[in-house]
């Protein structure tokens, strides 16, 4: 896939028109007339949600607003979700909208998913009348206080006249700083009640300013101990994407000749293919990039959280080195591990000032030597190299199709991705080159993430095509979002890699639990006997979930559905796919059941424990000691 994607666009905090404010006071209308035109002044143009009586005031005048496209979703989840996957796509903070009561808490997963995930995004939700609040009046449901520890901030208004500055706050804390959800709780009677639109000159929130720019005597130590570590790493996390410093984070890595590893959440801030790139760290990471850490003197996390899926057993992570940690949230950093040298601030300013301490350094003569590192990292990638092995029956591989579709896709294609195996495989072997390109729930690991993220970033950027790579479990989640896909023009492509269970959950069952298959087929035996596969290859290996019938739920849903049961197929129902981009597309790949995520380190076990297949244990040798 060619490698001339641009970044997204970064976010700004909401504007501010001084002229526009100074007639604002002389504008009466609703509270909800004011909901619709604070939302067009600080930038929004596409609201995800549904209405409901609470937030029904709002809906008569977005009738009339020509800035804002709303689109009308089949469940409040997809609504937060496809706000997350615009938000990442664009740049910009992602908007969703709810009633009271359940409208609101179905808003609860993907609120804490993005909070997880640290995504800008303003969940808008209606709430009983003010005076009922506290009676279990219908739909009443204290959805400021359920969000309040997954949000970075919420709001109850109840008052027409404060519904302006609080969007405008609310779009400045969820875009700035550490970016996050939040909440914002309009009471019926605030919506219905007459007021004079003004809007604020400028956010004023006390307390809240988040440091930008690192302290120089932090940046000098940092300096020192890069140039002068034997065994340095380059850690970097999703921060450095979200900070939008991709090209300073290669400018510091070629610099410095220091190894990289990007983390689920990182991937494409740094070129998969580049050379000093040891892929992804962590329990399904690549073997070069965990050893790199367990053996290194010295680890730079750049907006990284030394999350527990990276460290494995904490106590056991990374003995050798001494950790920099630079992040913009200072909640983060010695959290997990101690930090030698802590760092508050943006990556983009962090990691230009380290650039330009670092240069400072060589120009001392102060450099350290990393020959015998690289030998040994080349070692560890040479003897264990990423790769997959093809099923002897001649089955589809659920690897092989991720790769051909990431080799396939056309030049800024954008991959969304659901939860389990083949959320794992995708980030192994879908060419993550550029920034901007990749979107998964990485934190809350959300299953049924996928198909609304991939509608709200195709609706955010229209001119990509979006493919979703989701399992036949996550997708029987969300999949009726396809028919807002379908009926609002936003053709998305879902993969659906289908081998008929529950993967991820049963290849623990199969290494770690006698291979006692407990609720994770999705299928039943003598449906699969019926209606599988007649094509002459193993049916117990590939039959895939046959109820529903995806192909046909697709076309029922207003999209072309296509199935691809054999490799020789395969190329030709891919290109099949890109070709359509009128309507949604959905295949069903129906592929081997028993492929395994390799490599994998047991969740609570120490990294050094990583098997890069089954039976086989990686020997990283003694370069700690040499």
């Amino acid at each position: 896939m060619p490698n001339a994607v641009q970044q997204a666009p970064a976010a700004h905090p909401p504007r501010m028109r001084a002229k526009e404010s100074a007639s604002a006071p002389s504008e009466p209308m609703t509270g909800a007339q004011s909901l619709i035109r604070s939302l067009e002044e600080v930038g929004a143009d596409t609201v995800f949600g549904i209405p409901g009586g609470a937030i029904l005031p709002a809906y008569d005048p977005m009738m009339d607003s020509a800035r804002l496209r709303h689109v009308l979703v089949r469940h409040e989840q997809g609504a937060g979700h496809a706000a997350t996957g615009y938000a990442q796509a664009t740049g910009k903070v992602g908007v969703c909208i709810a009633t009271s009561g359940p409208g609101a808490t179905n808003l609860v997963t993907p609120i804490a998913d993005a909070h997880m995930d640290s995504v800008p995004l303003v969940a808008i939700t209606g709430q009983v009348p003010s005076r009922s609040i506290g009676t279990d009046a219908f739909q009443e449901a204290d959805i400021v206080g359920i969000t309040m520890p997954i949000t970075k901030h919420n709001f109850l208004v109840t008052q027409a006249e404060d519904i302006p500055r609080t969007i405008a706050e609310a779009f400045h804390l969820a875009s700035t700083g550490r970016p996050g959800p939040v909440l914002v709780d309009i009471t019926k009677d605030a919506l219905q009640a007459q007021t004079v639109f003004s809007w604020p000159q400028a956010v004023q929130l006390p307390g809240y300013r988040p440091r930008t720019r690192p302290h120089p005597r932090q940046i000098r130590e940092a300096a020192r101990l890069i140039t002068s570590s034997e065994r340095p790493v380059l850690y970097v996390g999703g921060g450095v994407l979200k900070a939008h410093a991709t090209a300073e984070l290669r400018d510091l890595a070629e610099l410095t000749g220091v190894p990289v590893v990007t983390t689920l959440m990182a991937l494409g801030a740094f070129p998969g293919s580049h050379p000093q790139h040891l892929g992804m760290p962590g329990m399904h990471g690549d073997v070069p990039a965990v050893a790199a850490l367990q053996k290194a003197d010295l680890i730079v996390a750049l907006g990284a959280r030394f999350d527990d899926r990276v460290t494995g057993k904490l106590d056991s992570f990374a003995p050798y080195a001494k950790v920099v940690h630079a992040d913009i949230d200072p909640a983060e950093i010695g959290k997990n591990r101690a930090a030698d040298v802590p760092i508050v601030g943006d990556a983009r300013e962090v990691i230009s000032a380290l650039a330009a301490a670092v240069r400072e350094e060589y120009k001392e003569g102060d450099a350290g030597d990393h020959t015998a590192w690289w030998q040994d990292l080349g070692r560890w990638r040479d003897t264990y190299p990423r790769g997959y092995e093809l099923p002897a029956d001649g089955s589809l591989s659920p690897q092989q199709v991720i790769e051909r579709i990431g080799q396939l896709a056309p030049e800024g294609t954008l991959f969304a991705s659901g939860v389990g195996q083949h959320q794992m495989w995708a980030a192994q072997f879908l060419p993550h080159e550029e920034p901007g390109t990749w979107f998964n729930s990485g934190g809350a690991g959300t299953m049924g993430y996928a198909v609304p993220a991939a509608m709200g970033a195709k609706a955010g950027r229209p001119d990509r095509t979006v493919w979703a790579i989701d399992g036949d479990g996550c997708f029987q989640m969300t999949n009726q979002e396809l028919v807002t896909c379908a009926l609002n023009n936003i053709p998305v492509k879902v993969a659906v890699i289908n081998n008929g269970a529950l993967g991820m959950v049963r290849q623990w069952q199969n290494l770690f639990y006698g291979a006692r298959f407990s609720n994770t087929v999705l299928h039943d035996g003598a449906t699969n006997a019926a209606t599988g596969s007649t094509r002459g290859v193993g049916s117990a290996a590939n039959r895939g979930t046959r109820v529903p019938d995806f192909v046909l739920l697709a076309e029922a849903m207003g999209c072309v559905g296509l199935r691809c049961e054999s490799p020789d197929e395969l190329d030709a129902v891919i290109d099949k796919a890109n070709s359509v981009t009128d309507r949604p597309v959905v295949v069903d790949f129906i592929v081997h059941e028993d492929a395994m995520v390799w490599p994998m380190i047991p969740a609570g076990t120490s990294n050094d424990d990583i098997m890069a297949a089954r039976d086989v244990r990686p020997d990283f040798g003694d370069a700690a000691d040499d």
